[in-house]
């Protein structure tokens, strides 16, 4: 079976060397030495002042609402994990949708500008798939309108922009540390911000808001993490650019090997501030997509239509028109990339999606199972010819 991602697990050992030391200790949680040695190398591997590890990607993003105190509309991308716009309802905002850039999958800052009311308070954008939105032109809308920026950057690890990471931009910026990510801590995620006072506003957030033990100094939740899981993270920031190298040869490989599929690849922009976190693809019709699903399937190989339906069809959000979104999620999906698959693996997932768009092979019917009809003609043939020998 070909799953459409599994986690990096480090050497057994690596990871057991981490747990004794918890055991030793007997500190398991509530900002414990290895969370604190997780940030520290965190800052130093992305070159950031200020970050703070919080129990998952989720929680991260309803910190920031909270911590920029918004209210009333936030606009946001229809094309995202649900998360982004969950976050926004459940923190007491309407979510208010504007479309996609077909090349990018992000949000169009060309459409943003119209959707801003008296009840803006803020844009929530996803950098869909690890590409970077265009981070200038939303900075200069909410620079006009006086509007707060958050990132859902839960894709980005390693990705850039203009040679910076992209966790640097925003007022706050937020990413996963899920085991589906290319760097996990099982569970997790972080916030990012230059703002030294909202940063200090949110490490009170994660812990319930204590100042001491005795004291509270904001409104908090239980956002911390645990030394399991940052014991986790502090194996894979050790493997991290050979995870990041892996995923790019595996991503290019991929591509050549689709070529001659009708199909195309999202605009990536600056490849050396990508970091190949997924591969999606966009195929030209949804049947060809749907047919290519099917026969994968069939050979116990696994994709996964990222993101359908749009955020804007959820039962509570305000339904809205956006044509871009709704033609790109019925067509795309993210093919199956994680560091154990082998090219040989991309190969044959290649070959049975060229099978079905030259062929029209029925989807319905496996490969294998057309290997074992076809052998058991050769048979039937062979026992019934007369060789001459």
């Amino acid at each position: 079976m070909i799953p459409v991602t599994k986690p990096y697990l480090p050497q057994v050992k690596e990871y057991h060397d981490y747990v004794s030391s918890i055991w030793e200790r007997q500190w398991l949680t509530n900002n414990g030495p290895l969370v604190n040695e997780l940030e520290i190398k965190l800052k130093n591997y992305l070159d950031l002042p200020h970050l703070l590890y919080v129990s998952n990607g989720t929680i991260a993003l309803q910190i920031a609402i909270r911590a920029l105190e918004l209210e009333g509309e936030i606009i946001t991308t229809p094309f995202s994990y649900v998360a982004t716009t969950s976050s926004i309802v459940w923190e007491g905002c309407k979510p208010v949708f504007v479309d996609i850039e077909p090349d990018t999958f992000n949000i169009d800052p060309s459409k943003i500008e119209d959707a801003i009311t008296p009840e803006t308070s803020a844009i929530l954008a996803t950098h869909v798939f690890g590409r970077p939105c265009d981070i200038d032109a939303i900075q200069d809308i909410a620079e006009r309108y006086n509007l707060k920026v958050i990132y859902d950057a839960a894709h980005c690890f390693g990705a850039k922009y203009k040679n910076r990471s992209v966790f640097e931009y925003g007022d706050v910026s937020t990413t996963s540390f899920h085991a589906t990510k290319l760097f996990h801590t099982i569970e997790g995620g972080a916030v990012f911000t230059q703002n030294s006072d909202l940063l200090k506003k949110m490490a009170f957030m994660r812990n319930f808001g204590h100042n001491g033990t005795e004291e509270f100094a904001e409104l908090g939740i239980n956002g911390k993490n645990s030394e399991f899981h940052a014991a986790m993270g502090l194996c894979n920031i050790n493997h991290i650019d050979e995870i990041l190298a892996k995923r790019k040869e595996l991503s290019l490989h991929y591509k050549e090997m689709l070529s001659n599929l009708n199909v195309s690849f999202q605009q990536i922009g600056d490849e050396e501030g990508y970091n190949y976190a997924y591969l999606p693809v966009l195929f030209d019709s949804e049947d060809l997509m749907l047919a290519c699903m099917e026969a994968l399937s069939n050979e116990k190989v696994y994709c996964r239509r990222y993101f359908y339906p749009s955020l804007a069809t959820l039962p509570y959000v305000s339904k809205t028109s956006l044509p871009v979104c709704e033609s790109i999620v019925k067509r795309i999906i993210c093919l199956p990339l994680y560091h154990t698959l082998t090219f040989s693996d991309l190969d044959m997932i290649a070959r049975i999606m060229l099978r079905v768009q030259h062929y029209g092979l029925p989807s319905t019917v496996s490969l294998s199972h057309e290997i074992k009809v076809l052998e058991k003609e050769i048979e039937t043939i062979l026992s019934t010819t007369k060789v001459d020998v």
